[in-house]
This record gives C-alpha cells, sequence and structure tokens, in this order.
C-alpha cells in the first residue's frame, strides 16, 4: 500500500470514526420508533370491531378514547421519519454494523502501527481495508450532513396526535385497519365548538352547543358510550323473557300454593279420615293442639316450607311420633292423608290478583308478569334485536374513556349512526322501563290494566277459561289448535280465548265471531290482521258503524304495529292514496263504503272485517250488498256482532249466507240441524263461559264524532262561554244526537244479552232525555230531588226486573250510598271532573256479590270538551299516583285526587274558544 493509498485510508478511517456513533444513535431511534408504533398499531387493531348489519356492506369500527392519542402520536413519529431507500439503508446498517468493525481492523494499517502488524492479524486489516476503500463511495458525496438531517430526528419528542386525525392518509392506521374505503370518518362523540374540519379525510359529526346555527342539528353522539350499559339486555332479550316468562310461572305457582296453604290452615284435621278412609287417631292430634291439616303437613321435617303460613301454631308443630297413642305407621299415614289434601287444594286453588289481598306472593307475580310482559313486546321485535346483537362487539370495545369513533365502510358513517342510535333509544326505553317495574307499586299498574295482566295469567295457564270452543265440531277444533297466531305485530296479550278465535278465524278464513259484548272481539280481529301481516298482507279494511270508527282508530294504534288509515271525513281521498301505496288498516264506516266503491273495485283486501254486522242483516239493503260483495270477493273475513243471533234464526242466516252458502243448501227448520250446519262458521262464547275469575272491570272508551247537529249545538255552546253547556251539548240534538245513538246500541245489545244497564250523567236534562229515548224498561231518573228511601226502591225494582233493563241516573246522587250489583254495564255520558266520582259510581255495580263482568263505557267524542278533559285530567296523572300507590290513603281522602273545576271549566273553555273561533284571539291580539 503506497502512501496515496494510505493516506485516504486514513481519512476513511476517521471518517467512519466520526459517523459510525451517529449512525448507531440515528438506527437505534428508528428502531424504537418503529416498535413502538407497532405496538400501538396492535393495540388499536385489537379494538377494531366488523361489523355487517343486515342489508348492508359493512363497516369497520375504531373505538378511540383519551390515552389513544399518545397511540397515534407513536403512529405519527414512524410515518414522520424520514424515508430511506433500499441503498440508503444499506449504508445506514454498514455505517451501524460493519463500518465500525471494518475501522478498528483496518487501524492496523495507518500509522506506525503498521510497522508491527504481521501475519493473519495484517491480512485482516487488508481485507478491512479494501472494503472500506471500496463502500465508502456508497455513503455518498456528504455523508455527514445526510445523517445530520437523520440524527436531528432523534432530538424531536413524540407528541399525542388529535384523535380526530386518526384515518390521515399518511398515519398509516387505514392500512392497518384493513385498506382504505370509499368512506373514512372519525365521528366525535360530544360538544363540538366549532364547524367540522374541512379536511377530506377527517368527517368530525357532533352536537352544537354555541356553535354555528347551520350546525345545530348535528346529533349529540356522547349517547353512543352508552352501548356498553344499555345494549346487552336489548341483544338477549329473547333468551331473557323465556327466563322471566319461567320466574312468572313460578310466581303464580307460588301465589296457587299460598291460597293452597291458606285453605289447609283452616280445613279440620277431621278431613285426614275422609281422605284416607281409615280410622286414625284424630283425638291425639287435638289434645296436642294440632287441629288443622296445614300443621300436620308442618310437622314433616322434610316437607317443603317456602309457603308455609306465618302463624305460631305452624311453627311449632311437634312430632307426630313423639304424640301419646301415634306411632310412626300412623303419623306416615297422617302425613300420607294431609299431602294429598295438599294437592288437591293446589289442583283446585285459584291464582287470583286481588288488590284488597295484597299478599306478598300475588305481588311478587305481578312484578314477575310484569317484567315478562316487557320482555316478551320488546323480543318480538326481531330485526331490531338482531341489530342488537350485531352491535355487541363494537359495545365490548366502547368505554366511558371512548371520544371518538373511527368509521370505514362502503357507505357513510352517518349510515351507520343511523342504525345504532335508535337502537340505543330502545335499549334505553327497556332498560329504564325495567327498572321502573322493579321500583314502582305494581298494583298500580294491575288496576289501570287488569284485563292485561289477566290476559298474561291466562297466556301462561295460571286461569283456567272453559268455553273456549263454543260449540265447534271436533275437527274443527283439532285444526284450530295446530294453527299456530304469530304475535309479532300485536303489542297486547291475548287471552286464550281471544287466542281461539283469532286462530278459528285463519283456520276457516270466512267466519262470524258473535262473542258476547266485552269480551274483546275487536282484539281478536286485530290478532288476525297482525298475524296476516306477517305473512306478508298488507291492505285490511274494517267496516263499522260511525259511531265506532274513531275507536277502532284507536284500537288499531294503541294495540298493533300496523298502520291505521282513517277512510272518513275531509281526509278521505288523501288516507285512501296512502293506504292504495303503502297497505295498512283502512276504517271506514257503511255509508262511507259506497262512495269508496270505485276505488274499491278490483283492489284486493287482505282481510276484511265488518264490525257490528247486525247492520247488514237486511239482504236487501244497499249496504248489505256492498258488503257481501266484497266478503265474496275477499279470502279471509270476519263478521262481529254482540248479539245473540241464535234468536233471530232469519238475520243469522242472512250473515252465514255471506259467508258459505252452501251450509243453508236444503237447511231444514230444526234449531239443532241449524246449530250443526254453521258451527263450521260462526263461533259465540259468553262472558261467564270463559272470564271464571269474575267479576272483572272491562272499561271502554268509545270515542265518537260530533254529528252535525251535535256541532252546531256545542259551537253555540263554546260562543256563549258556558262551560256545563259544552259538556251537555253533544246530548243537545235530541235523536240527532251521536252519543245519544251509540248509548241506545249499548243499551239495547246489553238487554238482548240479558245484562242490566246503570246510565249516570250529571245533568238532569241529559238524564230526561236519555230516559224518555230509551226502550225497554227504565228506571229513574234518580236525582238528588229523590228522597234516599225512594232511591232504594227504585233500585229494588230495577235489580228484581226479569232480563235486561235500565236505570238512569244522576252520578252525584247515586254515586254513593247506594248497591246496584245488579247492574253490570255501566254508561259514563260525559268524564267527570272528578275522577273520584267515577269510581265510586262503578263502585256501585262493581262490589261483593256481583258475579258478572262489569262494563263501563264511557262516551267521548272527538274535537270537544270531552278531549279537552282528558288530556287535562290525564295530565295530573303523577299527582294521582301518589295517592292510587297507597289504597289505603285513596279509600280515606278521595278527595287527594280531584282537581279545581273552576281551573279545568277555564282551561277548557279558552282551549277550545281558540280552536273554534281563533279570529278573535288574532283581534284580541290587535287590540292589545
Amino acid at each position: 500500500m503506497d502512501r496515496d493509498e494510505r493516506a485516504r485510508l486514513e481519512e476513511v478511517v476517521a471518517q467512519g470514526e466520526r459517523l459510525s456513533p451517529v449512525a448507531a444513535r440515528v438506527g437505534a431511534h428508528r428502531r424504537e420508533v418503529t416498535r413502538t408504533a407497532e405496538a400501538a398499531g396492535a393495540r388499536l387493531i385489537a379494538r377494531l370491531t366488523r361489523l355487517r348489519p343486515a342489508g348492508t356492506r359493512g363497516w369497520r369500527v375504531l373505538a378511540l378514547g383519551r390515552g389513544d392519542d399518545v397511540l397515534l402520536g407513536q403512529l405519527a413519529a414512524r410515518a414522520a421519519l424520514t424515508g430511506l431507500s433500499a441503498s440508503e439503508q444499506a449504508v445506514l446498517d454498514d455505517l451501524v454494523l460493519r463500518v465500525p468493525q471494518a475501522v478498528g481492523a483496518a487501524r492496523a494499517l495507518v500509522g506506525l502501527r503498521r510497522l508491527v502488524t504481521f501475519g493473519a492479524r495484517r491480512t485482516r486489516a487488508e481485507t478491512q481495508a479494501r472494503w472500506l476503500l471500496q463502500h465508502q463511495r456508497d455513503w455518498g458525496a456528504d455523508p455527514e450532513a445526510w445523517l445530520a438531517r437523520l440524527d436531528a430526528q432523534t432530538r424531536e419528542p413524540t407528541l399525542p396526535l388529535a384523535r380526530d386525525a386518526a384515518l390521515h392518509p399518511h398515519l398509516g392506521l387505514v392500512d392497518l385497519l384493513g385498506g382504505p374505503t370509499d368512506h373514512q370518518q372519525v365521528v366525535t362523540l360530544g360538544d363540538l365548538r366549532g364547524r367540522p374540519t374541512d379536511r377530506t379525510d377527517v368527517t368530525t359529526l357532533g352536537a352544537q352547543q354555541g356553535g354555528p346555527t347551520d350546525q345545530s342539528a348535528l346529533p349529540d353522539l356522547r349517547e353512543v358510550r352508552d352501548l356498553p350499559a344499555v345494549l346487552p339486555p336489548l341483544a338477549t332479550v329473547i333468551t331473557r323473557a323465556d327466563e322471566a316468562r319461567q320466574q312468572a310461572l313460578t310466581a303464580g305457582e307460588a301465589v296457587r300454593a299460598f291460597a293452597a296453604d291458606q285453605l289447609l290452615a283452616q280445613m279440620p284435621v277431621d278431613r285426614l279420615r275422609e281422605a284416607t278412609g281409615e280410622r286414625l287417631r284424630i283425638g291425639a292430634l287435638t289434645e296436642a293442639g294440632i287441629t288443622t291439616v296445614q300443621q300436620v303437613l308442618a310437622s314433616d321435617q322434610h316437607l317443603d316450607r317456602h309457603h308455609d303460613l306465618d302463624h305460631e301454631h305452624v311453627r311449632h308443630t311437634p312430632d307426630l311420633e313423639a304424640l301419646p297413642g301415634v306411632g310412626p305407621v300412623t303419623a306416615r299415614r297422617m302425613r300420607g292423608a294431609a299431602q294429598t289434601l295438599r294437592t288437591l287444594a293446589l289442583d283446585d286453588a285459584p291464582v287470583r290478583l286481588d288488590p284488597d289481598d295484597r299478599t306478598a306472593q300475588a305481588t311478587r307475580l305481578l312484578e314477575r308478569l310484569h317484567t315478562w310482559d316487557l320482555l316478551r313486546q320488546t323480543a318480538k321485535a326481531t330485526d331490531l334485536v338482531a341489530l342488537a346483537q350485531t352491535l355487541l362487539p363494537l359495545a365490548d370495545h366502547v368505554t366511558d374513556r371512548t371520544t371518538h369513533l373511527a368509521v370505514l365502510g362502503d357507505a357513510p358513517a352517518q349510515d351507520l349512526l343511523d342504525l345504532v342510535l335508535p337502537v340505543l333509544e330502545r335499549a334505553r326505553e327497556l332498560r329504564d322501563a325495567l327498572a321502573r317495574a322493579r321500583t314502582d307499586d305494581p298494583w298500580a299498574d294491575f288496576a289501570d290494566r287488569p284485563a292485561h295482566y289477566l290476559a298474561l295469567l291466562s297466556e301462561l295457564g295460571l286461569v283456567e277459561e272453559t268455553g273456549t270452543h263454543g260449540d265447534l265440531p271436533e275437527d274443527v277444533v283439532e285444526a284450530v289448535r295446530a294453527q299456530e297466531l304469530d304475535t309479532a305485530y300485536l303489542t297486547v296479550p291475548l287471552r286464550g280465548y281471544q287466542s281461539f278465535a283469532a286462530r278459528f278465524a285463519l283456520v276457516r278464513e270466512k267466519v262470524l265471531i258473535g262473542d258476547e259484548m266485552g269480551l274483546g272481539k275487536t282484539v281478536e280481529a286485530l290478532a288476525v290482521l297482525a298475524h296476516r301481516a306477517t305473512e306478508g298482507a298488507r291492505w285490511f279494511l274494517v267496516v263499522c258503524p260511525a259511531a265506532v270508527l274513531s275507536s277502532w282508530v284507536r284500537e288499531v294504534d294503541a294495540k298493533t304495529g300496523l298502520e291505521p288509515r282513517r277512510l272518513h271525513g275531509a281526509d278521505r281521498q288523501a288516507e285512501l292514496s296512502r293506504w292504495r301505496a303503502d297497505g295498512g288498516v283502512a276504517v271506514t264506516t257503511f255509508s262511507t263504503l259506497a262512495a269508496l266503491g270505485q276505488d274499491l273495485d278490483g283492489f284486493e283486501v287482505d282481510a276484511l272485517v265488518v264490525d257490528e254486522a247486525h247492520y247488514v242483516k237486511n239482504p236487501a239493503a244497499q249496504r248489505s250488498r256492498r258488503v257481501a260483495a266484497l266478503v265474496a270477493r275477499t279470502q279471509h273475513v270476519l263478521l262481529l256482532t254482540g248479539t245473540p243471533l241464535e234468536n233471530r234464526v232469519g238475520e243469522l242466516a242472512t250473515l252465514v249466507g255471506y259467508l258459505r252458502p252452501d251450509l243453508l243448501d236444503g237447511l231444514g227448520d230444526s234449531p239443532v240441524d241449524f246449530r250443526r250446519r254453521i258451527a263450521p262458521v260462526y263461533l259465540r262464547r259468553n262472558t261467564e263461559d270463559v272470564l271464571v275469575e269474575l267479576p272483572e272491570l272491562v272499561e271502554v272508551e268509545e270515542w265518537l264524532e260530533l254529528s252535525a247537529a251535535d256541532e252546531a249545538a256545542y259551537r253555540d255552546a263554546v260562543a256563549s262561554g258556558s262551560f256545563m253547556a259544552m259538556r251537555r251539548a253533544a246530548f243537545a240534538s235530541g235523536r240527532r244526537s251521536a252519543k245519544l245513538a251509540h248509548l241506545l246500541e249499548v243499551v239495547g245489545e246489553a238487554e238482548e244479552n240479558g245484562r242490566r244497564v246503570i246510565v249516570f250523567s250529571y245533568f238532569r236534562d241529559v238524564l230526561d232525555r236519555v230516559a224518555t229515548s230509551l226502550p225497554g224498561p227504565v228506571f229513574g231518573p234518580l236525582t238528588g230531588s229523590v228522597p234516599p228511601a225512594r232511591r232504594q226502591e227504585v233500585v229494588d225494582g230495577f235489580s228484581r226486573a226479569a232480563g235486561g233493563a235500565a236505570l238512569v241516573a244522576q252520578i252525584q246522587a247515586v254515586g254513593v250510598g247506594l248497591n246496584i250489583q245488579a247492574a253490570s254495564v255501566v254508561v259514563l255520558c260525559e268524564p267527570q271532573l272528578k275522577p273520584t266520582t267515577e269510581w265510586q259510581a262503578i263502585a256501585r255495580a262493581r262490589r261483593m256479590g256481583q258475579l258478572q263482568t262489569v262494563q263501563v263505557h264511557r262516551l267521548l267524542t272527538e274535537d270537544s270538551v270531552d278531549e279537552r278533559l282528558v288530556e287535562l285530567l290525564s295530565a295530573k296523572a303523577g299527582t294521582f299516583d301518589q295517592y292510587a300507590r297507597v289504597s289505603e290513603t285513596a279509600q280515606s281522602a278521595p278527595e287527594a285526587y280531584d282537581l279545581s273545576e273552576a281551573d279545568l271549566a277555564r282551561q277548557v273553555v279558552a282551549a277550545e274558544r281558540a280552536r273554534l273561533f281563533p279570529e278573535e284571539d288574532a283581534a284580541a291580539m290587535m287590540g292589545r
């Protein structure tokens, strides 16, 4: 090696000594940044949720929260590292790994050390020297400056990165999450103080507080943080509903067992002889103080005691074997006889819910029923539950620290939020409802919805029902039993006999349901429509008298998930167009049906319901012909009537002829033959046949439209500002009154069924008009001017009347003091200003000794003082609940429920004047 080569080698060695430490520092920094970024990426990827709700192509969602800005900063630090080409990376690697070794070896050839280096050491030094000289040119023209730039990055701190920049294309997170998509958005879960960023790669959505007005409509997405807390109960609601059903069954059996134990606690031990037919030494038991069968059971240490009564003589019952004259064999026979009696008592014990006997077992049953009902109704929303289950993995990654969602998908993040937010809302509703069910007084809800709870008991098989099948032949009964009933669109439970009627209608397709008034023919028909909807049917038609049209619309809306369409009145054509386009339950009247003739020609209806079918009993009438034509071309038809048509064979034959004319061919005069021939399409059950738990209270709000005459009288009353005139205006037009017409129908049907009716009103002139209009036996009017003794004589005569009869009475005069349990139908002509007035009046009929279901019909008119009163009284429900939850308070201080009559009058008059005479308000405002 000559002098020039040694000089160059000295320069290369010196340069390598300078560069290698810097390169080592740079390399270590880059490796650490990369390692940290990979760890950060792994932590983020572990939280990635892949969502694919039905009907979508899905999204990838990453929940980001406090602390993730550090992880994003670590990714950003790696992204900020100066990129190196392959050759540059090779140079850096050489400077870190190879150059230090080569420099160390080649130094032996530099300076005086070259003179003392020999052998293998010199050979190695020369090899490394040649490598350095050969590769030094790869370091570039100015490697010091290049390394200095890289070294500068080692002194830059790793700073957190804002979470809304998580999907910035240079960060690299998108690739880690599976690659770019058409839509990449970061959703902010919180309040925005300014406009969303204009950057195309980041979109921020959130609630505005004080921000620009054009952003004020953005939703507050912080509620997404509720996912872990509220979503699991909704996602698991089907399983939980099954569990709740079993818990309700268990609670019902506990009520039955408690009733049986009460019976056994009063049953003398002498009954043990009857149970065994043997001569048992009962005297030894009575001498020891064991006087009841329940005490004999309590002496068995192995008895399941969770239903035992809390009596001292039960808890301290001595062992039978210890009694004089009673050995093990006799004791075993006694206990066996007692167990036999308990089994019989359990079989016969009813499951009753009595507000006057609020046992712990009954209270627990109400709680379990309420919970089961909430869960089962929610479980019907299968699409919602399925979506909740899909979102569960996201809920696992969302915490109260979550502030953003990074969303990648083929659709915008807003589409995902449009799915998530309604699920969250429904999940919170379920959570809150279940919480209320645990804390609220279950008896208060039972008082509001007794029929609902009895239907739940019936569905569980805890309430016995007889006469469910009517007079149907056995082959029809078996076919009905085999028919499934899908209640997904039904929001109320069904009694067993109601479910049977709906399934009967589905099996036979065209039927006449003649159940007695108050048994729920409406809900039976709605169950049929709901089932047909699950099969894809969309267009349903209900034809009814005008008096009950509003009630049908309300029932469809309240008890089903179907859309009611009111084909009557000013909006008839618009509703008809919506119905023809979108489907639903169209409700119209017999008279309006004539105007719809052309619109219905050729239009296929999926199911037809004709309420009060006796309106078409005359086959020669035009409305009968129109209905008959509809029945003939519709596959599923229900004719409903509560009138006992067995006594009017010709009318019944007409209705059956609409459904199945072939059943009447060759029909003779024999009643037995007639019943047998029409049985396949005719189902009738009486109240006493199916409601074995009588008495029950059935309350019906009969919403009616004011007739033209009613409206004229009502406007005059409002114009005069007379609150009392407004309340009785609906009866002012006499025979033209919609209320009076419907009242006559209710009373007529009740009397045909042999039921007695009380008609209550506050106003004497209303009572006089009703009394002179009612057919059949009418007692009264009873008013405050009638002496108490005479009142009782009138009530006694009413109670002794054979068959149906009506008692007309002033509600404040007869609402208290008299027992009128002979009546089982109560009609309230107008809403009362004090709820207690109605309750006390109803209680006159529904009390001990009443063996029939008490039906309460409230006559109400829409767009009138009645509607305003109902709204105002309902608004005070919270105040009422404070007293209603404690029955003792309600009984001792009924005035606590009542509202100020003067306040109500002022509010109602003002509201109605503003509605009917808006020009007066405008003039008054201008006058100010």
